[in-house]
């Protein structure tokens, strides 16, 4: 280790004012000892607006589960600007995300991005993730909320026979559906995997309204594990009817002690599965405005940098659109990622209203907002 060290203040005299690892970067566009990246090596185009970005990791990447997000770093005039996506490719090879052309940093990925180009990189995470036994699954997806289900799909449906999984995904029009044709084909090559695509433009939205809808596609939905992802209201519907199933079976369990033998109806063998069990991603969370008063001028005080701010807009976007290099990971208030220092001043919680604020408390910059002036120790 020793001599590894001297070898490396040998070669950073040599290299002056680089660092060794600056001009490794030369040969090798992914090499960095400062910041993980990724090589894009394809990108196909999925509908008139999304498109799926692979990219080969550099040193550092940990491979990703089934369903899992990372954050990616793009540069927009200079800026660098981070977001989350949903790793589509199947667990066990090279990453893709696939991306919609929402918002500025989505629509450069869909509109600009190369075979070549360097992403910036953070580690995968989350824990929407594949069960860690077999069980029968119903995937439930409306919109873009298909990339993370489609990363299980991939990964299950083709190396197991045995898999047992029902997929009702929303889209607007069939050209709106993404991964349409593959999800097709391979409810015909595997007869486990069953696939009802419905297009609201023609049909309405997915009736969550009550349980009727369900029972029809998918007879046996309350002893399957479910996941859903979507918009806020699809997710919400799905919670809200999950919920009431599940009071309603928690009411009738004390009905069943009595029952006759052979009554029950909960599967048997090794995919026997909790009834009324789902789980949810969700990509946004819902944001309250700040009051009239609320905002000030917050300053990011190691990088020298001062805005004048509203009440409403997150600390995150705030940093991040005044060229402050910002930590963050979800954009909604869950990994925690973003935590920063605060010096001085109060901030108010967009989600709850809370103000509050104390010199060195750790706050989430991406559900956060200025309530007065604000000294952020970034």
């Amino acid at each position: 280790m020793i001599r590894l060290r001297k070898l490396a203040r040998a070669a950073s005299v040599l290299t002056t004012p680089l660092a060794p690892e600056d001009i490794l970067s030369l040969f090798n566009p992914v090499f960095s000892a400062r910041q993980l990246r990724g090589i894009v090596t394809r990108v196909v185009a999925e509908t008139a607006d999304s498109a799926t970005i692979f990219f080969r990791p550099g040193r550092g990447w940990k491979a990703h589960q089934a369903g899992q997000w990372a954050r990616i770093g793009v540069e927009l005039d200079g800026v660098r600007h981070w977001r989350s996506y949903s790793l589509s490719a199947p667990a066990g090879q090279d990453p893709a995300i696939t991306v919609t052309d929402v918002g500025a940093v989505s629509g450069v990925l869909v509109r600009n991005t190369r075979p070549g180009d360097v992403l910036f990189l953070a580690p995968p995470q989350g824990d929407f993730v594949l069960p860690e036994h077999p069980r029968p699954l119903l995937m439930l997806t409306a919109g873009s909320g298909i990339t993370p289900v489609m990363s299980m799909v991939r990964t299950l449906v083709p190396h197991r026979p045995d898999a047992d999984v029902v997929l009702i995904h929303s889209a607007r029009t069939p050209e709106d559906s993404i991964f349409r044709e593959e999800l097709s084909e391979l409810a015909d090559q595997f007869p486990n995997f069953k696939v009802t695509h419905w297009f609201t433009g023609e049909r309405g939205r997915v009736d969550f309204s009550s349980a009727a809808m369900l029972d029809e596609l998918c007879p046996d939905w309350r002893h399957r594990a479910a996941y859903a992802c979507g918009p806020e209201g699809f997710l919400d519907d799905a919670e809200a009817l999950w919920s009431a199933e599940a009071a309603a079976a928690a009411e009738g369990s004390t009905l069943t002690e009595g029952s006759a033998a052979g009554e029950s109806h909960q599967p048997e063998g090794p995919f026997a599965a909790d009834p009324i069990n789902l789980i949810i991603e969700r990509f946004t969370t819902s944001l309250a405005a700040g009051a009239g008063h609320d905002g000030g001028l917050v300053t990011f005080e190691a990088s020298d940098r001062e805005v004048e701010v509203d009440g409403s807009t997150p600390l995150l976007d705030v940093g991040e659109d005044a060229g402050v290099l910002m930590p963050s990971g979800c954009r909604m208030g869950i990994c925690h990622s973003c935590l920063t220092p605060l010096r001085a001043g109060h901030v108010r919680d967009l989600r709850t209203g809370e103000v509050h604020g104390e010199p060195g408390q750790l706050i989430q910059t991406c559900v956060s907002a200025a309530a007065g002036p604000v000294n952020l120790d970034i």
